[in-house]
């Protein structure tokens, strides 16, 4: 097995060190702000869902209102889907990294374990 590298004292040179040899990783907090974002881009969407069911009644008129209360139906639906969707699959990567994690932590104290035989 190869030999570790040794690591810097100090807790910033640590940090630090940690990021390089990716012992720590950062993209679970990169996650939540892609999430965030996600959630921005489909807050956008639901807006635009909202003119275009303004739109529609303004376009057809009379019989064009009903038409655009469906569209809005639709259209909110849509969203909500999609704000699902995106929470699941923002939650499925961070779960990814915190099984990373723990198998760190299992890994450190198997190592620790067989250094005390």
């Amino acid at each position: 097995m190869r030999r570790p590298t040794q690591r810097p004292q100090g807790s910033g040179g640590r940090f630090f060190w940690d990021l390089l040899t990716f012992e720590r990783l950062i993209t679970g907090a990169l996650v939540h702000l892609v999430y965030w974002a996600g959630l921005g881009i489909i807050g956008v969407m639901a807006f635009g869902v909202l003119g275009a069911s303004i739109g529609v009644a303004i376009r057809e008129g009379g019989w064009g209102i009903l038409l655009a209360f469906g569209v809005l139906a639709v259209g909110l639906l849509g969203v909500f889907v999609a704000v699902l969707l995106w929470r699941a699959f923002c939650e499925f990567y961070v779960t990814i990294f915190k099984i990373s994690e723990d198998l760190s932590v299992l890994r450190q104290d198997v190592e620790r374990e067989r250094a005390g035989r």
